[in-house]
C-alpha cells in the first residue's frame, strides 16, 4: 500500500520543532504542499520549510500566534494566496506551562496555557472548517496527549486543554461530517525531542519514565509524523471524532501487569 497526499495543502501549527517538525516533514514527503507555522522562532520554522523544499517538495513558515484569531485569520489568507486554500489542517502549537499545584499557579500562566492549546486549536479550526466544509472535503488532525486521559499533577491547565481539545474534537467531527469533513486527533505519549531533554537525559529520569511504558522505550517523534501522515491520508477515510493514542502502551497502565 502507499500513502501519497500528493497535491493536498496542509498546515501544520507548532511546526518548527519537535513533534510538529516531525509532522511537517512527514507529510511533505508523502507530497503534501506544506505551511510551517511557528511564532516566536521564524528561522526555525523556515529551516523546516526549507528542508521539504530541499527534498522536491513545497513548503513555506508563516509566523502567528495562535492564540490570536486576528493573527490566525491572516494566516489562513496567507494559504489563500499561496495556494488557493487548505485540505489538511494539524493543530500542534501548544506548551505545558510552568508547573505550580493549582493552589499556588499565577492565574495569567494558566490562562495562557488554555490560550494557545484550546483557544489556539479552536482559532485553527475555525478558520479552516470554514473553507472545509464549502469545499466538502478536508482533515483537521488535532494533537493531543496521553494527558486528555492521564492526570499529571502541577499541570492542570495542560491537562485540562489537551481534554477539552480531545472533546471538541468529537464535537467539530458531528458537526462537519455532513460535508464530507473528517476531525481526528493524535495523542502522543513520551515522545524523545528537545523539549524534554532533561528527562531522557538524565538516568534515573528516563529509568522512572520507562516504567511507565510497556514498550520500555520512549517513542521517537517520527513515528507521531508517520501516523499523522496515514490519519489524514485517504487510508484512513472512514475514521473521524476519535482519539489515536500513540504512546507505547502508557495508557494501558502498566503498573496493573503485576496484580491490583
Amino acid at each position: 500500500m502507499t500513502i501519497t497526499l500528493e497535491g493536498r495543502r496542509a498546515l501544520v501549527t507548532g511546526g518548527s520543532s519537535g513533534i510538529g517538525e516531525a509532522i511537517a516533514r512527514a507529510l511533505g514527503a508523502a507530497g503534501a504542499k506544506v505551511a510551517v507555522n511557528c511564532n516566536s522562532h521564524p528561522e526555525q520554522g523556515e529551516a523546516v520549510a526549507q528542508s521539504i523544499r530541499d527534498q522536491g517538495g513545497q513548503a513555506f513558515s508563516v509566523q502567528a500566534d495562535v492564540s490570536n484569531p486576528e493573527a490566525v485569520a491572516a494566516m489562513f489568507k496567507r494559504l489563500e494566496a499561496e495556494w488557493g486554500g487548505i485540505d489538511i489542517l494539524v493543530n500542534n502549537s501548544g506548551m505545558d506551562g510552568k508547573p505550580a499545584p493549582v493552589w499556588e499557579i499565577d492565574l495569567e500562566s494558566w490562562r495562557k496555557v488554555i490560550e494557545v492549546n484550546l483557544f489556539g486549536a479552536f482559532h485553527c479550526a475555525r478558520e479552516a472548517l470554514g473553507r472545509m466544509v464549502a469545499q466538502k472535503s478536508g482533515v483537521v488532525l488535532n494533537i493531543t496527549s496521553v494527558h486528555e486521559e492521564i492526570a499529571w499533577s502541577g499541570f492542570s491547565a495542560y491537562c485540562a486543554s489537551k481534554a477539552g481539545v480531545s472533546m471538541m474534537t468529537k464535537t467539530l467531527a458531528q458537526e462537519a461530517a455532513p460535508y464530507g469533513v473528517r476531525v481526528l486527533a493524535l495523542a502522543p505519549g513520551a515522545i524523545k525531542t528537545p523539549i524534554n531533554k532533561n528527562v531522557w537525559d538524565n538516568p534515573e529520569g528516563l529509568k522512572d519514565l520507562l516504567n511507565k511504558i510497556p514498550l520500555n522505550r520512549m517513542g521517537e517523534a517520527s513515528e507521531i509524523g508517520n501516523m499523522a501522515v496515514v490519519l489524514v491520508s485517504d487510508v484512513a477515510a472512514y475514521l473521524t471524532g476519535r482519539t489515536v493514542v500513540v504512546d507505547g502502551g502508557m495508557t494501558d497502565y502498566p503498573d496493573f501487569a503485576h496484580g491490583g
